[in-house]
């Protein structure tokens, strides 16, 4: 270990700490580097009175993915601990008019609920819905979530470029559910996922679609104990691994040799410098380039790119359980499409705001004391004003924001559901922009980074690698593939093959396609069985079909 490169990891992230988890495993000295006196950035934990809080994520999606990060470093969630629980029904979503409906991976139940407000014919439609969905998640995985994008030529791959028109980029998850779904009611039930991506549905590519079947497919889980208990997991495996963890340790700035270009390391608050071989950047980028790097044209143009949206998040105390709430719960706005503009456009709360209700003592009771529950309220809002960019938009007042916000959720939950919330809340906690971005460094507090336009994914994407400064690279949400946990991990695999493959070392784990189980003779794949019989009587009965209707013709 002593003779090992060195690598100082900034941030203790999801990409973090999976990273320095690879990397330790393939034998490089890792220190990661984290402001907070915690671990997990957004995927952290709020305690308060026997209550339990995921601060960010609060379901786990894409399990797979997660699965391959543990079964990379050579054990698995099981192994580690982590109870995954399937929340059924994934959601409970209400409508103004007093309707709710349930999303599940239950197939008869889906084929009740669509037929219920589509007909007979709406079943069909959605299992074609479905079909693209997965055609839009393997592809994606496969050759977006797999593949680095190292320049514009990375999208001129032929194995990526004959799977282009059937991602749909160039439509809106919108126009794409439009053309399956004839009521409103279910456009909107299956397009809401787009928020995940911190995009409005009427923008979001088409591809985003993946998310909706990944639910609908594999499920929605989440682990006891809390959403965080998956990296506390894999910070195990990197300190068996030989990892060091610095908390409450911030850094001041990446040093840059002048005269070879090479990051050697970092500086912290107090004057203490890390030297290193290799920095990896999990901090948010844009706080990173314009923060911790030299003054360059890339900082001034990362703040100009759009960003994804904020949220007010409330985290309620309740001193009651509330059976009417699921675990997973969504609340539509009756003006859908203008809700996601006042965000996405104007930067503020919607006058109606859609939003998101999260009850983990319903799938995870330890979650809150005994004949209590916790409830987490994720309202999504404009991020915060800032630059050259923003200029023309209204201010935004966001004390008002914050108690509007506050009071459209208990009144529409009072209203759809009958529960007087306000009732029952003993205590609370808020997280608005601005405590986003104190927390976390993240630029104009948006919550999921960069946004996820065509022109922002991809080779278009800010790199894994930076152009200029040798030996320094990046991971997490606002670099390529993207933002969201298991899109972070996928990212993680990415940037540490990239890096052990500049320091020519073997990577120690698989590609990470799936892999098929076989067992005996009967997993061999077999050919076509043809009814020969059958085919000569299909032929006669062509032949006579044209037989007679050439006679036809005739007369």
């Amino acid at each position: 270990m002593d003779k090992a490169k060195r690598v100082v990891i900034v941030g203790a992230g999801a990409g973090g700490i999976a990273s320095a988890a690879r990397l330790a495993k393939a034998g490089l000295h890792v220190t990661v580097v984290e402001k907070n006196d915690f671990t997990g950035g957004r995927c952290s934990l709020i305690h308060r009175d026997g209550h339990r809080f995921d601060q960010g994520p609060s379901l786990l999606l894409l399990p797979d993915l997660f699965r391959e990060a543990f079964i990379d470093l050579d054990t698995t969630l099981e192994d580690e601990g982590i109870d995954l629980r399937k929340c059924e029904p994934n959601y409970n979503v209400w409508f103004g008019d007093g309707e709710c409906i349930e999303l599940s991976t239950d197939i008869a139940r889906m084929k009740t609920t669509v037929e219920r407000w589509e007909g007979k014919d709406g079943f069909k439609r959605y299992l074609a819905w479905m079909q693209e969905a997965h055609n839009h998640y393997e592809a994606s995985v496969e050759h977006v979530l797999r593949k680095n994008f190292y320049n514009l030529l990375s999208m001129a791959r032929p194995s990526f470029l004959k799977h282009i028109v059937e991602l749909h980029p160039f439509e809106s998850i919108w126009a794409r559910a439009s053309r399956y779904f004839w009521t409103e009611r279910l456009r909107r039930a299956f397009t809401f996922g787009s928020m995940y991506m911190g995009m409005s549905p009427f923008d979001a590519p088409g591809t985003y679609s993946l998310l909706q079947y990944t639910e609908l497919a594999e499920g929605i889980w989440y682990p006891v104990g809390g959403f965080q208990k998956v990296l506390a997991a894999l910070q195990q495996v990197a300190q068996r691994f030989g990892v060091d963890f610095r908390l409450s340790t911030t850094v001041s700035k990446v040093n840059v040799d002048q005269n070879s270009g090479r990051a050697t390391g970092v500086t912290l608050d107090n004057g203490e410098v890390l030297p290193a071989d290799i920095v990896l950047m999990n901090a948010d980028l844009v706080y990173a380039y314009n923060n911790l790097l030299p003054p360059s044209s890339e900082a001034k143009s990362l703040s100009a790119k759009p960003a994804s949206c904020s949220s007010i998040s409330f985290y309620w105390s309740i001193d009651k359980v509330i059976p009417e709430l699921h675990t997973h719960n969504v609340f539509l706005a009756d003006d859908y499409q203008d809700s996601f503009d006042d965000i996405f456009k104007k930067q503020q709360i919607p006058k109606e705001p859609s939003f998101y209700v999260n009850v983990p003592s319903r799938i995870d009771p330890s979650a809150a004391p005994p004949g209590k529950d916790t409830i987490v309220v994720l309202v999504p809002c404009g991020h915060l004003l800032e630059g050259e960019a923003d200029r023309g938009i209204s201010s935004q007042d966001w004390d008002g924001m914050v108690s509007r916000a506050r009071n459209a959720v208990l009144d529409t939950v009072r209203s759809r559901t009958g529960v007087e919330l306000q009732r029952y809340i003993t205590s609370e906690s808020i997280n608005t922009p601005a405590s986003w971005k104190e927390r976390f460094n993240l630029d104009k507090g948006a919550i999921l980074g960069l946004s996820h336009s065509f022109f922002n994914v991809l080779s278009f994407r800010p790199k894994t690698k930076h152009a200029t400064i040798k030996n320094l690279y990046f991971v997490g949400a606002s670099t390529h593939p993207g933002t969201g946990v298991p899109i972070v991990l996928a990212g993680s695999k990415i940037t540490t093959g990239q890096i052990l493959d500049d320091l020519a070392m073997q990577k120690p784990w698989t590609h990470g396609s799936h892999s098929r189980r076989r067992v005996s003779s009967l997993d061999k794949e077999g050919t076509i069985p043809t009814d020969l019989s059958r085919l000569i009587l299909v032929g006669l009965a062509i032949f006579v079909l044209l037989i007679y209707m050439l006679a036809v013709t005739v007369q």
